[in-house]
């Protein structure tokens, strides 16, 4: 490819709203351009790279037995009402009717078109397990696109869904997507962390992101460098027993004339915190209220709350809605609450003894408060949020990371298929059962943007070989000259002759520094310079990684490059 006719530039300016390394870089150096906000142009640089991503996954995902398909981009509404994703979704759902009014919405994830597609098929447990997947355009109504191809609302998205018999034969594929991912992020000179995650709006029981550590990164984890790592929507921590060894003792209520917060709490009964009960009323999405109780040194993990509460959403309560249930802001308690709350406690209440709280009345506490003695919860689970500094299941401290999330999976279950009428196979025993299933998820612009943040420094990108664009820049200086520009030439079509891709910089009129800073900026790997010094047989080499020339021979460079 030639330079001189290149679609697509590079440019010393950058987008004002450009903050992160890779929306500048990408910009300025031509694969990329943005159409409206959170919708962006690949220009011809940027889809070499892209595809070049692309066929990595594809290679290793046929490697692992998965089969490449494609769903239709419009998705038929009463699919997502089938499984009542049109009201559950972490996102909006952007929609569009036909000519025959038939309503339609723009895929963010196509759970249902597969499950409708397999429905389609008599199939039986002869046919289980299989994995199919697809390269398909997602739509996401992201309130707010940032960060270049970081956080689009239209992007190409590799997913794939399998289909078993059971969670055990499931649990073999899960794996298998593991190993599978990390062989690709490895391809593409990645270094990923394979975190514990919330499954929001997908749905399933558990999931695993794979993140690149990254302070850029909108991934919040915690690891103990271990084997446990966790989004800090889901970590857990171990407890520390604190008082067990004390006799309990008869509940009391008595004056309390304090400020509403914890901290009054403490100051007025010279007690420590986490002797005291926290209280967080909060709302669902049908106006249920839930009650959060735990250890007052520790902090309600609203994620973990909405999931053992069953709730999409949550909100928290209002001073209005407070006092309407009997209580009050400040002086909460489940003692005595009003059978209108569902009561949900955190584990962390059963390493301590006569803790104290609000008794439902302005200015009232309640001293030597014990679970079971004096207060039932509906719901006992693990609501705590975990930081740094805790202590893991493996007994480590907890260090907290940021990353960049470039792929996913998530374990289905029957979530999908026990919703969807005849998402059913037939069973060694003659009977109907649902499909057991999952899903793999790698999104590919993401991917891309986040190799750039990894592979760069102050002059531009620095692109590992699997993915760069080209493999080598050759750049001609002084091609005024017939026997300069004729060697350049032939030196391009030997290369290419050896499958070896080149972007030739043909430009006559601009400077040597100009190229050279191009050439920097772009990120091919090998720079390969011919000029009036490189006499002979000799060619000037530069590796994009590294800060000496060398001067070889075309073979030499032929059999370095391969």
């Amino acid at each position: 490819m030639k330079y001189s006719k290149l679609f697509g530039k590079t440019i010393k300016e950058t987008p004002k709203d450009a903050t992160l390394v890779s929306h500048q870089l990408l910009y300025r150096a031509g694969f990329i351009r943005e159409s409206v906000a959170g919708r962006y142009y690949f220009l011809p640089l940027g889809l070499r790279v892209h595809e070049k991503i692309q066929q990595i996954i594809r290679q290793e995902m046929n490697k692992a037995g998965a089969q490449e398909m494609t769903t239709p981009v419009l998705h038929p509404k009463h699919l997502w009402e089938e499984t009542n994703r049109t009201n559950s979704v972490g996102f909006e759902l952007m929609s569009i009717k036909d000519r025959q009014e038939m309503e339609f919405v723009l895929g963010g994830t196509a759970e249902e078109m597969l499950v409708d597609l397999v429905r389609k098929f008599q199939i039986s447990y002869k046919d289980l397990p299989f994995n199919l997947y697809q390269f398909s355009t997602k739509f996401r109504d992201e309130a707010r696109a940032r960060g270049g191809l970081l956080r689009l609302r239209e992007f190409v998205m590799k997913d794939a869904y399998s289909f078993h018999t059971s969670e055990e034969d499931f649990k073999k594929e899960y794996e298998s997507m593991k190993a599978t991912y990390t062989r690709i992020f490895q391809h593409l000179g990645l270094k990923t962390d394979i975190v514990e995650s919330d499954n929001g709006y997908i749905g399933g029981e558990y999931c695993h992101e794979f993140v690149v550590e990254s302070e850029i990164g909108e991934s919040r984890y915690l690891t103990d460098n271990e084997g446990y790592s966790a989004h800090e929507d889901v970590a857990v921590f171990e407890f520390e027993n604190k008082n067990l060894d004390e006799e309990e003792k008869q509940m009391v209520e008595v004056d309390a004339v304090r400020g509403p917060t914890m901290e009054d709490g403490v100051k007025l009964h010279n007690l420590p915190l986490w002797q005291q009960m926290k209280d967080l009323m909060m709302v669902d999405e049908n106006g249920n209220f839930i009650l959060a109780v735990i250890r007052g040194d520790l902090e309600v993990n609203e994620v973990k709350l909405a999931h053992v509460a069953k709730a999409y959403r949550l909100r928290h309560a209002t001073v209005e809605e407070i006092r309407e249930l009997g209580s009050e802001p400040g002086f909460i308690s489940p003692v005595g609450l009003s059978d209108r709350v569902k009561v949900v406690g955190d584990l962390s209440l059963r390493t301590i003894k006569n803790a104290y709280t609000g008794a439902n009345k302005k200015h009232k506490d309640l001293l030597n408060v014990n679970i079971d003695k004096d207060y039932k919860v509906d719901i006992e689970a693990d609501i705590a949020l975990a930081k740094a500094g805790y202590i893991s299941k493996n007994h480590k401290p907890l260090i907290a990371k940021k990353g960049i999330e470039v792929g996913n999976i998530f374990q289905l279950g029957f979530h999908y298929s026990s919703k969807m009428t005849g998402a059913n196979f037939r069973d060694n025993d003659g009977l109907e059962k649902p499909y057991y299933m999952g899903c793999y998820g790698i999104g590919l612009a993401r991917t891309l943007a986040t190799i750039v943040e990894k592979f760069s420094d102050e002059k531009g990108i620095i692109w590992p070989k699997a993915v760069a664009p080209f493999k080598v820049h050759l750049i001609g200086l002084d091609l005024e000259g017939e026997s300069v520009k004729g060697k350049a030439e032939r030196i391009c079509n030997l290369l290419q002759a050896e499958d070896i891709e080149v972007l030739f910089d043909d430009r006559i009129d601009t400077s040597a520094g100009a190229k050279f800073a191009d050439s920097d900026l772009i990120g091919i790997p090998c720079r390969v310079v011919v000029s009036k010094k490189t006499e002979g047989d000799k060619l000037e080499i530069k590796k994009r990684s590294e800060k000496e020339t060398q001067f070889i021979s075309l073979k030499e460079l032929i059999d370095m490059l391969k």
